[in-house]
């Protein structure tokens, strides 16, 4: 089961990746150009938080599977030494529940924004943010940090 979830949790970064630079992008050009916000920016916008919300879930149950997590709290002194410990133990989960966080957040207030110029700008804004501390937050092969392979 645990590799399942990994590699779930692996492919579906990929989308929440996607997702979010399409979204930017989308949000970016609707704002320079004063597009009107159409039923496809609202679609984009609400499934780029669901693919989020789906990837933070399966890294809930990752998480609370994962031998090196289980080791990390039972002995949270000495594991907090080793800095690809103390990522996926902290580091990790608390900039991807901030992500998240922002994404719900800029998601909702551009739902509710009235004018298509705020709709666009809130969702580029918060996306962008929320984009950047995914960026942090991934385990890249090139990481300092902690480094994974692109897929598991």
């Amino acid at each position: 089961m645990y590799l399942t979830l990994l590699l779930l949790h692996s492919t579906v970064r990929w989308l929440v990746l996607l997702s979010l630079f399409y979204s930017i992008i989308r949000a970016y050009r609707g704002y320079q150009n004063k597009f009107s916000f159409s039923k496809i920016d609202n679609v984009v916008r609400h499934w780029t938080a669901t693919l989020a919300h789906l990837q933070l879930m399966l890294g809930i149950v990752l998480y609370s599977q994962s031998a090196l997590i289980k080791y990390f709290w039972n002995n949270f002194a000495e594991a907090s030494k080793d800095l690809s410990t103390l990522f996926f133990g902290l580091i990790h989960l608390i900039l991807m529940l901030a992500a998240i966080i922002i994404i719900t957040i800029g998601s909702a207030a551009a739902k509710r924004k009235t004018l298509y110029s705020d709709k666009f700008k809130t969702m580029f804004i918060w996306f962008s943010i929320a984009l950047l501390l995914i960026f942090i937050a991934i385990p890249w092969p090139f990481s300092p940090l902690a480094n994974r392979p692109y897929f598991r």
